[in-house]
């Protein structure tokens, strides 16, 4: 039996609360319609979060995503309405949303929406040096 498109965001309990480490999704298949011609605009999603007590799980999203296909919205709108319905149902240390659409009328269009907890700073980063695989090594 098919799904049907979803608003709503599922959750489960982040299993490693005690760690800041980063869920990074990509979200090749996005689509809406332009609120002026009614023509399909796609875009490639990415999100990156870092959770606090929830995750989002993987189909509730996917259902979420596809329920904007017949919508009409501006590249902006959308981009900051998913965003902030993800805020709203993870409450995220931090989370960032870049919508990359695809071109349209020799435009591309790149929107990207952030949000952190507040209060909540991130770890210094940790720069491991670069070692060279010895030749014939196989990746």
């Amino acid at each position: 039996m098919p799904s049907d498109p979803d608003r709503s965001l599922a959750t489960f309990p982040n299993p490693n609360q005690g760690r800041d480490y980063l869920i990074h999704m990509q979200i090749p298949e996005f689509t809406c319609l332009c609120p002026i011609t009614g023509q399909p605009d796609f875009a490639n999603l990415e999100l990156n979060y870092i959770p606090d007590r929830k995750c989002v799980e993987l189909k509730s999203l996917k259902l979420y995503i596809w329920s904007f296909r017949n919508e009409g919205a501006f590249h902006e709108a959308v981009t900051n309405r998913i965003l902030d319905d993800l805020v709203r149902a993870l409450r995220p240390r931090f989370i960032r949303l870049q919508a990359r659409f695809y071109v349209r009328g020799g435009i591309f269009t790149t929107v990207v929406a952030e949000q952190r907890k507040k209060g909540w700073r991130p770890l210094p980063t940790v720069e491991l040096p670069v070692f060279e695989e010895p030749p014939g090594m196989p990746r």
